[in-house]
This record gives structure tokens, sequence and C-alpha cells, in this order.
């Protein structure tokens, strides 16, 4: 269960800043360090030991100032790198950072990136412009790490971070030794999406406001995967993850992904009574159960049992 203390007002004032700056977004992440460690979740129990972690900074070529996080086992060579790509609205060093701890310490190499406009990376807080340009912005960043250069390379994409990953996979077909999509954001369930008037309105104001964040001028699933006949093109080796009871996106289309996607090795594993956080929300049984499903494919797809 998670459990937050009460916040002291000097917390709470950093809680309040204007997110849309990056330098508050960055404050309330110092400001935050110790809280979110005495959270009560499993995640937050994982220890650091035995692994050494990296933060750094980077401008990318789009003049925009990058955080990333990389997590790797301190006294042997990864078995494998496993690249994040996080969902809407997320960071990679909130709940990630437990998740990045597990995976590290089951030997792999983590590596994770703030997409622009979210957590600790440059840009107008969850605004994208441009679907297209964000997943540009993924592969310059991962392109350039040395770490994939001789070991198998993993995508692990959550609910708006599996459609970036399918999209990577798209423009690199050939870099990528498969991919682990948590609840693709491929489509947003109909509960979710506003009724036709009122996303007729927020359009409207998108239009004169053309950096606010109310909604996309296009759905986020459509700007991500818009053209079903891209799904096809998917080759590489695929494990879909997706809760039954999700009602944040779609899990009849991640189904539909595991159909008509032409990987020869592609798994669907679909959970009775689990919603959209399945690394993060669930009971810890079912949160322990997906992480040995995924470490156990990536294992084996890495030649190290």
């Amino acid at each position: 269960m998670l459990k937050v203390e009460e916040l002291t007002p000097e917390l709470q004032e950093t809680l309040n800043a204007n997110m849309d700056d990056v330098k508050a977004r960055r404050r309330a992440r110092e400001a935050f360090k110790d809280v979110q460690l005495n959270i009560d979740h499993l995640l937050f129990k994982t220890s650091c030991d035995g692994l050494k972690t990296k933060e750094s900074y980077d401008v990318n070529s789009r003049g925009l100032e990058i955080f990333s996080k990389s997590w790797l086992p301190e006294k042997r060579s990864p078995k494998a790198v496993i690249c994040f790509c996080h969902g809407y609205g997320d960071t990679c060093t909130f709940f990630f950072e437990g998740i990045a701890r597990k995976l590290a310490s089951s030997g792999f190499g983590v590596l994770a990136m703030d997409l622009p406009g979210f957590g600790l990376s440059e840009g107008l807080h969850g605004f994208i412009p441009s679907f297209s340009s964000l997943v540009d912005d993924v592969i310059e960043h991962y392109s350039k790490i040395k770490e994939l250069r001789d070991l198998p390379r993993f995508l692990l994409g959550q609910s708006m971070g599996g459609a970036v990953a399918l999209k990577v996979h798209l423009k690199q077909p050939e870099f990528w030794n498969g991919a682990i999509l948590v609840a693709p954001m491929c489509k947003i369930a109909d509960d979710v999406v506003p009724p036709w008037a009122v996303k007729q309105f927020l359009i409207g104001v998108a239009k004169v406001l053309p950096k606010s964040k109310l909604v996309p001028q296009k759905d986020l699933a459509d700007m991500a995967f818009r053209e079903p006949k891209k799904k096809p093109l998917v080759s590489l080796p695929l494990l879909i993850l997706h809760g039954k009871a999700d009602i944040v996106t779609d899990p009849s289309v991640s189904k539909a992904l595991y159909e008509k996607a032409r990987s020869k090795d592609k798994k669907l594993n679909l959970y009775d009574d689990a919603y959209h956080a399945l690394l993060e929300g669930e009971p810890d049984d079912m949160i322990l159960r997906v992480f040995d499903d995924i470490t156990s494919w990536v294992d084996e797809r890495s030649g190290m049992k």
C-alpha cells in the first residue's frame, strides 16, 4: 500500500508551484527525495546495494536539456540493457526508480530519460507538439549511449511510452532485440475519452492557445499510432502486458496488436482483475509476478538463463 506522511508547509508550497517551469519540477524532485524513500511501497524498499547509478543532463539537437539516469550492476557486466520510455505525465525519477533498481538487481543495465516537457527535462510540462519529434528525441538519446553497442538491447514502454517504444522500433527496425510494452497506449479506453462536444470545445481552445495542455489537437493515441496498417510492421520480439480491468488504455487493442504484429516471437499476458499501473499500482504479489514475467522473458532473449 502507498502511504505518504502529512506534508510540511514548505513541501506543500513546493508542490503547489507552477510545474510548467522545469526549474520548479527540479526543485520539487530535490525537496521530495527523502519523502520518496520513506513511502510504504514495495518499489521503494529495493536497495541500491550492488548497483552504480549516474544522473546526467545533456542538450539535444533541438536545444532541449534532457535528464537521464542509468542503473548498472556494480561488479558484473549487464546481461542486457533495458531502455525505458515513460508514460504521459510520468518521470523516470519516481516509481521507476524502484522498477530500475529491481531490474538492475536482476543483472540488467537500465537506462531511462525524462521525455521533453516531463520530469526534469526541459519543455512546457505535458505539452507534446509533435509525437514524431518526441520519438526522434528518444532515438537520438539512446543511440549515442556506449552501453548499447555490444549488449542485447530492449525497449520497455509503459502506457504512452509503449506507443513511443513501438514508433522507435519502426524507425530503427534492426537496432533493438525486443520490446516490452506495459499497458501500451495504442488506443485510450472509450470511458476516458471526453464526450464529442467537450472534445470539440477543448480543441477550439487549443487552437487559440497552441501551448495549452488541456488536450492535444489530436487524440494522444491517434498522434502516437493512428495508422492501423502500421501494426503489421511490428517485427521485433514482443512482450505485451496488460491488465484486463484497465480503464485507461484498452486491453483489447493490445490483443489486436499482438494478433496483427508480424513478429515471429511474440507473447501477450493479460492479467485478471489488474488495472493500468501493473508495476506500481497493484498488490505486491501482482507487481512481483509482472516483474518475473519481464525478467524471464528478457533472460531468454539475451542468452542468459
